[in-house]
């Protein structure tokens, strides 16, 4: 888990509001660069029909709308003869292309007649797609026949093309494997609001998921570990008769077959093989690699602590890291970055280079004469020092190389391109210095984080909230755009056992993130984005995807009352707009009969628990939520009170 130092904002106040809310009702995520609604609406005939000049480039979207069509309708999806004028949806590649839709951008008019989607490419056509299937009534997510709906789809017209042509989401496979159908699934969800990236975390201290037929134990030994339940990074260390049988890899023949799966869904896959830290899976099967005595008695991660993390940095308990002072490393990677270069068809391979713990580089003999020779004054310029020679393997192998913003210290690689991670600072500087930049930064974008308040979600050390990632900027102020290439949500799975939890984690954080980087940045309105989310949220049930609803929770602030000592002043807030807010002091579960909240509340003198619901219209929609005033206490810097024993 990637462990920032920056403050996480939770904040109580909602954001303002970039443009007028949406009169229309219709629920698009991510919101179109135009959109008129009209009259009336088109209604499906008995006889479906797609027509299309271009059935075999088009193929793709041809199979998912047919997919969708006749699952939910119970009817057959037939395709046209070009020409066909009675066709319920046409399909048009532009003979000659439109200069401000790109390779992306898409027309979708609705008459009553028929549906008309005209692009430059295929993947226009895809998207276009997508954001037919959210004109038709939410039954249209169902996998089997829905009887009694009316499948029409109001008249509309629509100009859309993307604000950045990166658009990102990560997923972690190292911490906890994840099954080839279910990077599939992952994939399947993503494309359906637009994201065009999928950046695969395949290299860890907890497991190497990507078979180098050049070094078999990768995977023989670096991708399994002791398999451990509960909260991450304090499980017992396992002892040496433990079965090492949790986790696995992705053959090259898997990795090819969900390239294909990705490309033919419009989605590129940067593939990150993270180092010179978070190495350990590699060392374990590699232990040459080290420049640390001992290093032959590692073992793959399970989840143990082996590293040391406090206020301004860290440190390894054991050494993570490839040593660049060895040169076993580098013919090492040289055949890792062959094999990895032809696998992957994008033009990028991510290197890491994030949180390197350099405590055993500093008592490393070999390091320091590295040093010396070299002229390298610290640690960071040692780090740099490798990840040039790095990127020199990797541009030999015909790719380009990004990596976190650590790779900015110490030196940038020349040219390299910078995922900025620790905040929005390291993109500023990179994009100073003329290098491309992704922006990543914890703040916003990283998924891992708890959704909610801490006493009810998954525990995590941070809090992202919905509204905090709905104002994602990825373009800073006084940075030239043109450096920006996009931005992208991350999900480390440290604590991410399962599909299911994955799930809860992405969405709907993701749906803002995809509108922070497909739509129009004045186009960007909280409210509407809630009002279409939960439009969205009915479509999620239908297909059976898990979201967080935590949206609807009550959030706290607590600060010190001036005018008392030892007391506290509590406000409480929501991120959605008209919820109602009850609560209760005396133990209680509140309902909407208890007190409203309508201003900043005292805590009585004997009371150890504030408990707070949401309700709108009469009826409960936020979890219920149990605070401990004493929890209370101490995030306002207030002395806490004993709490008496219950007889």
């Amino acid at each position: 888990m990637r462990k920032t130092l920056l403050a996480i904002l939770t904040t109580s106040s909602m954001l303002a509001a970039f443009s007028q809310p949406s009169t229309t009702g219709i629920s698009i995520i991510p919101t179109p660069v135009s959109l008129t609604r009209g009259q009336g609406y088109f209604t499906l005939p008995g006889a479906i029909s797609i027509e299309t000049r271009d059935q075999q480039s088009l193929q793709q979207t041809i199979t998912d709308l047919q997919t969708h069509l006749d699952a939910a309708t119970g009817r057959h999806t037939l395709i046209s003869k070009p020409g066909a004028p009675a066709a319920a949806i046409h399909l048009i590649l532009n003979k000659t292309p439109d200069a401000t839709l790109g390779n992306e951008g898409y027309d979708l008019s609705v008459t009553t007649t028929g549906i008309h989607i005209k692009a430059n490419k295929p993947a226009g056509i895809f998207y276009g797609a997508q954001t037919l299937l959210q004109l038709f009534p939410k039954e249209i997510e169902s996998r089997t026949a829905v009887g009694g709906v009316a499948w029409q789809v109001p008249i509309v017209t629509i100009r859309d093309y993307p604000r950045f042509g990166w658009r990102g989401l990560m997923l972690d496979v190292s911490r906890h494997f994840f099954t080839k159908q279910e990077v599939k699934d992952f994939i399947d969800e993503m494309v359906k609001y637009k994201y065009n990236l999928l950046h695969w975390h395949l290299t860890d201290d907890q497991g190497w998921r990507i078979e180098i037929k050049a070094l078999p134990k990768l995977t023989e030994v670096g991708a399994w570990n002791v398999k451990r339940e509960g909260r991450f990074g304090g499980f017992v260390a396992p002892s040496p008769d433990e079965p090492r049988n949790y986790g696995g890899f992705y053959t090259q023949d898997d990795i090819k077959e969900l390239i294909r799966y990705a490309k033919d869904r419009f989605v590129d896959v940067l593939p990150e093989v993270d180092i010179p830290g978070h190495s350990l899976a590699a060392i374990a099967a590699y232990p040459e690699l080290s420049c640390t005595e001992g290093a032959d008695k590692y073992k793959v991660n399970s989840g143990e602590k082996f590293m040391n993390w406090y206020a301004g940095g860290f440190s390894a308990i054991i050494d993570n890291t490839l040593c660049p002072a060895n040169e076993k490393v580098y013919p090492f990677l040289d055949k890792v970055f062959t094999e990895v270069a032809a696998l992957f068809p994008f033009e990028y391979i991510h290197v890491g280079g994030d949180e390197c713990a350099k405590n055993f580089w500093e008592k490393s003999d070999a390091v320091r004469q590295l040093m010396q020779k070299e002229g390298l004054k610290n640690m960071q310029e040692v780090q740099s020092y490798f990840e040039k020679k790095v990127e020199k393997i990797v541009e030999s192998k015909g790719k380009k190389v990004i990596g976190w913003d650590e790779i900015l210290e110490g030196g940038l690689a020349p040219n390299a391109a910078v995922m900025s991670w620790r905040g929005i600072k390291g993109g500023i500087e990179a994009a100073k210095m003329g290098h491309q930049v992704v922006m990543s930064p914890t703040t916003f974008v990283y998924l891992d984080y708890m959704q909610g308040d801490a006493i009810i979600e998954p525990p995590v050390y941070a809090t992202l909230r919905l509204n905090t990632a709905y104002s994602f900027e990825p373009v800073p102020d006084g940075v030239d755009p043109s450096l920006i290439k996009g931005g992208q949500a991350n999900l480390w799975t440290e604590q991410v056992y399962n599909t299911r939890h994955l799930q809860y984690m992405v969405w709907p954080r993701s749906l803002a993130v995809a509108e922070c980087l497909w739509s129009p940045k004045e186009k960007k309105n909280w409210n509407d984005f809630v009002r279409r989310t939960e439009a969205t949220f009915q479509r999620m049930d239908i297909q059976q995807v898990k979201y967080a609803r935590s949206l609807y929770d009550a959030g706290f602030t607590a600060k010190k009352d001036p005018t008392a000592e030892d007391s506290l002043s509590i406000e409480l807030f929501t991120e959605v707009p008209g919820l109602d807010i009850y609560y209760s002091f005396d133990n209680s579960n509140p309902d909407n009969f208890y007190p409203k909240y309508t201003h900043p509340l005292t805590v009585p003198k004997d009371a150890d628990m504030l408990k707070v619901i949401t309700y709108r219209d009469g009826k409960p929609l936020g979890r219920q939520l149990d605070m401990p005033i004493n929890e209370l206490r101490h995030r306002a810097g207030v002395k806490n009170k004993p709490v008496p024993p219950i007889d």
